[in-house]
């Protein structure tokens, strides 16, 4: 061979290094699926994994490929009897002591501890019986109650009104309340209902009264800004989302943005670039940036609270770091593994998490995809656009069934929404942090830092509330997990033929863009005729036979139901089908059967924000059942009354009754909670199973509003007899609404009714005869649309009217 041997060409990058991946999963989804499962049952499964695990490494396979199976599968049971056994230790600990037994039998006891977490308003209504409700949680050190004193170990979650507001990390407390059980799996032992003030007997700890400080200074370096960035920029900086306007909230939901609302992966990231730059700047080594980079992150995680979802943010974030920056490309998914299993192990609670979820998704998206799929657009575009498109598209597809679990949509901003906004972040982070810091040394200079970081978080929140009003938006999709399931698997078959996609697009490009839209057509939902629920529906009054279920929308999956029904699986299948993920609030209007015995079934598998009764508990033994279900779901209950204003979401509704208790005709339906609500312009009268003795108090308080009428009203008692004719009058609907259950023995809904409300000229509509009753704000008043009665036909058709 003459001359010089040409270069060796260079070896192919590797891909992603996934051998731990299966086993962090694995370990993961047990840890969720058994966390409900008494701890004794954990920790024996955990040693079987464990004598399992060893055994399958001793056996001799002989060849290398089974020896990496072999290897893939001890690595999984070691990995879940890890997680298994350190959930279970740590449950076993938690329930030691008597707070559990105590819960179980609904004492009331004093408690010792410290304040573990912020206080925040209750989700949903946060006014009560006229008081602000608030949670947080308390780490006890003892408890006293019936008779004994002892010390514990454990955390409650308190349900307490806004005495309790001004609390502070750390502090250390006395107090009273009502013990209840918490829902199997939670990471409280109990819920506690305050009684009274707390009384605070000892500070916080020095560290934590220094970053209160800190957060303080920034929230009044914000607080001269439009409500907006004043509500953004603290969350955004330190993870203080208590001043976000509810709508921005939404907006943000809605268009994929909630990371940027709290502390995330994206704020530590940024925190650590900047670490790391500063020290290249003062010329440090790498070794010293690192250690540098460490120290800054540390003091950012204390600065923004040290809870779960913080720490999850900052090891995610400085993966997703890795992710982005990498040269170690095949270290990423390993090292993501590693922190699942080190984040279950710590907090095995957060194996059921959804931010959780969505933090390791985002970030496996990141690993697998934002590079190659950045190399495959800059043939085209930009390297800062391919990265700009890629990096929110890996994230969002990975993450997408986790988002239609929590809201059953899949929003088609969110990608565009992200690439608008990232270059934004960065800015009003690191100012907004630098005004934090800066704040107990100079509050000018803090105000104006604050101002200046105003801007581009001004400009996220516009991004927000444009974006989540384009039309079509957000896409409904199948909710629940088969829904979930579904998206995962389009996209992880749409990913995988991806590359053989691209080259056929570009060879026959007009063939491929029909079968792009053949696809879409197929996958995404159009609404028709017979699409339920209709487009901006406002009220559905669901058909589940002699009773009484209302669902009043206040966002996209989320509602207020007045009143359960009969039968939990007739609500649970109504809110289903509209959508709904989460209630703002269950109201009770009384306590009769046919109103509250469905509410299992609107708890399951829901948020709810606090469940509202009547003042009057009766008959007694439905109104303990109502207690018992609602105290196994972890959620509150609190008595509404005459007075009170509540505004959720899109919502606002007054209640006009129980003012006091009517001992003629019958005690608990006269004591029903009556609501008068405002909607998207039109006005509905709820009117429970009152009789004309409360009719007649309410048709007073009704005069003395200016409008008394309004657009809807759901007939009183199942349209039976008993009606007042002057509330009637006053009232005069447009649009009269029956929920009664075919061929009831009752005679509902009796013919003198029928008569007096169509001789007021309203519509009126029956769920025996017309099935779910949805209302729609039409351009002339309120639009019936109608679902099919359950009796007649196995599935929903559709008819509407407007009405006049």
């Amino acid at each position: 061979m003459s001359g010089a041997d040409p270069p060796p060409e260079p070896a192919p990058e590797q891909g992603p290094d996934l051998r731990l991946l299966p086993g962090a999963l694995t370990a993961w989804t047990v840890t969720a699926a058994t966390l409900a499962v008494p701890s004794w049952w954990r920790v024996g499964v955990a040693a079987g994994l464990v004598a399992a695990g060893a055994s399958v490494a001793r056996v001799g396979l002989g060849r290398r490929s089974v020896s990496g199976l072999r290897a893939a599968l001890a690595f999984a049971l070691a990995a879940t009897a890890l997680c298994l056994g350190a959930a279970g230790l740590q449950s076993l600990a938690r329930d030691a002591g008597t707070v559990r037994s105590l819960a179980a039998a609904g004492a009331v006891v004093r408690v010792e501890g410290s304040v573990a977490s912020d206080p925040r308003p209750l989700a949903g209504p946060t006014r009560l019986a006229g008081r602000q409700i608030v949670l947080l949680q308390l780490s006890l050190r003892a408890v006293e109650g019936r008779g004994a004193r002892t010390a514990v170990r454990s955390r409650v979650l308190v349900f307490a009104d806004a005495r309790w507001a001004q609390l502070h990390r750390g502090e250390r407390l006395r107090a009273t309340g009502r013990l209840a059980p918490a829902r199997p799996g939670d990471d409280v032992v109990a819920t506690l209902s305050a009684r009274g003030p707390p009384q605070v007997t000892g500070g916080a700890p020095a560290v934590a009264r220094g970053t209160e400080r800190l957060r303080a200074g920034l929230r009044r370096a914000a607080a001269s800004l439009s409500p907006d960035p004043r509500g953004l920029l603290p969350g955004l900086v330190v993870g203080d989302t208590s001043r976000q306007p509810p709508g921005l909230v939404d907006a943000m939901r809605a268009t994929g943005l909630t990371h940027l609302s709290a502390v995330s992966g994206t704020n530590v990231t940024i925190v650590c670039v900047l670490a790391l730059a500063l020290g290249r700047l003062a010329g440090l080594g790498r070794r010293s940036r690192l250690v540098a980079a460490a120290v800054v992150l540390g003091g950012f995680v204390v600065l923004a609270r040290p809870e779960p979802s913080v720490l999850r943010a900052a090891v995610m974030g400085v993966i997703g770091l890795l992710a982005v920056a990498g040269s170690r490309r095949r270290t990423g998914v390993p090292a993501l593994s590693t922190a699942v299993l080190v984040l279950l192990v710590v907090d095995p609670w957060l194996a059921r998490s959804y931010g959780f979820a969505l933090s390791v998704l985002a970030t496996l998206g990141l690993l697998l995809l934002a590079r190659p799929w950045t190399s495959w657009l800059s043939r085209w575009l930009p390297a800062w656009l391919a990265a700009a498109i890629a990096i929110p598209l890996a994230a969002q597809a990975v993450c997408g069934p986790v988002v239609v679990l929590l809201s059953g949509q899949v929003s088609l901003v969110a990608i565009p929404a992200n690439a608008l906004v990232a270059p934004l972040v960065a800015p009003a982070t690191v100012l907004g942090l630098v005004a934090a810091v800066v704040s107990p040394a100079s509050a000018p200079l803090a105000h104006l830092l604050a101002v200046v970081a105003g801007w581009p978080c001004s400009v996220i929140a516009l991004v927000a509330r444009r974006l989540a009003q384009v039309p079509g938006g957000q896409v409904d999709w199948p909710g629940g997990a088969r829904g979930a399931l579904t998206l995962a698997v389009g996209t992880a078959a749409l990913v995988a033929a991806g590359p053989l996609l691209a080259r056929h697009a570009r060879r026959r490009p007009v063939a491929a863009t029909g079968g792009l839209a053949v696809a879409l057509a197929l996958v995404l939902p159009v609404p028709g005729p017979s699409a339920w629920p209709p487009p901006g529906w406002v009220l559905v009054v669901c058909d589940v036979g002699q009773g009484d279920a209302l669902v009043l929308s206040t966002a996209p999956g989320r509602a207020v139901l007045v009143d359960a029904g009969p039968a939990p699986d007739d609500v649970d299948r109504c809110l289903t089908r509209l959508g709904v993920r989460s209630l703002d609030a269950v109201v009770l209007t009384h306590f009769h059967a046919d109103h509250v015995d469905g509410l299992p079934g609107a708890l399951r598998g829901r948020r709810v924000g606090a469940v509202l009764t009547t003042i009057v508990d009766d008959p007694p033994e439905r109104a303990r059942a109502v207690g018992a279900w609602c105290a196994e779901a972890g959620v509150v209950v609190r008595s509404t009354r005459a007075g009170e204003s509540v505004r959720t979401g899109t919502l606002t509704w007054q209640v006009l009754w129980p003012g006091r208790v009517i001992h003629e005709g019958s005690v608990p339906n006269n004591s029903s909670a009556v609501l008068r609500v405002q909607s998207r312009g039109l006005s509905l009268l709820l009117a429970g199973d009152i009789e004309p003795e409360a009719a007649r108090v309410i048709a007073v308080r009704l005069g003395a509003l200016p409008q008394p009428g309004v657009d809807v009203l759901k007939v009183a008692h199942h349209g039976s007899a008993k009606q007042d004719p002057g509330l009637l009058a006053l009232a005069r609907p447009r649009l009269a609404l029956i929920s009664v259950g075919a061929g009831n023995d009752y005679g509902h809904p009796a013919d003198s009714t029928l008569r007096l409300l169509g001789g007021l000229g309203a519509v009126i509509a029956r769920t025996d005869l017309l099935g779910d009753l949805a209302v729609v704000a039409g351009a002339s008043g309120p639009a019936l649309a109608t679902s099919g009665p359950r009796s007649h036909t196995s599935s929903s058709s559709s008819g509407s009217s407007t009405a006049r």
